[in-house]
């Protein structure tokens, strides 16, 4: 197979099996003169295994065409899906993008929110009274919070 592979040519098998057939089909002519007709089995068994040889050299040869054809064609698939998966790392990158781009300015306003609450009921607290913390502020802090979390995740 590496011969084969080497010249990548497929002369030798045909080759092979052309020269076996002249080797049979020679001894059954050359039988009619006497003093080859001693040799006629010898020559009739090289051209047998001659021939046998290029019949498995031919079926080889085809096997690795076909197998080569099998590979260019997976080549061709696992190229065309290498495409298209670059493609859908570019559209799930540009949304993880907008997301946190959204969940950022969700948060900014939270933080806000919870800013001008704070100032609110900070003037009661600087009093030196007691604070009560407005369920609005409780609401929004962890709102706040929760979207810290995400953003770390």
């Amino acid at each position: 197979m590496f011969f084969l592979n080497f010249l990548e040519a497929g002369w030798i098998a045909h080759a092979f099996v052309v020269v076996g057939l002249i080797g049979i089909l020679a001894s059954r002519l050359l039988s009619i003169i006497p003093f080859i007709a001693n040799y006629v089995r010898i020559i009739t068994l090289a051209g047998i295994v001659v021939f046998c040889i290029g019949i498995f050299l031919e079926g080889s040869y085809i096997n690795e065409k076909i197998w080569q054809a099998r590979v260019e064609e997976m080549e061709k698939k696992v190229a065309a899906a290498e495409a298209k998966a670059k493609e859908e790392n570019i559209k799930i990158v540009e949304k993880i993008i907008t997301k946190t781009k959204v969940i950022k300015q969700k948060g900014e306003v939270v933080v806000r929110y919870v800013e001008v609450e704070v100032a609110k009921h900070d003037d009661k607290f600087s009093k030196g009274g007691m604070c009560e913390i407005p369920k609005e502020f409780v609401n929004a802090h962890n709102t706040a919070a929760s979207l810290e979390e995400t953003n770390e995740k």
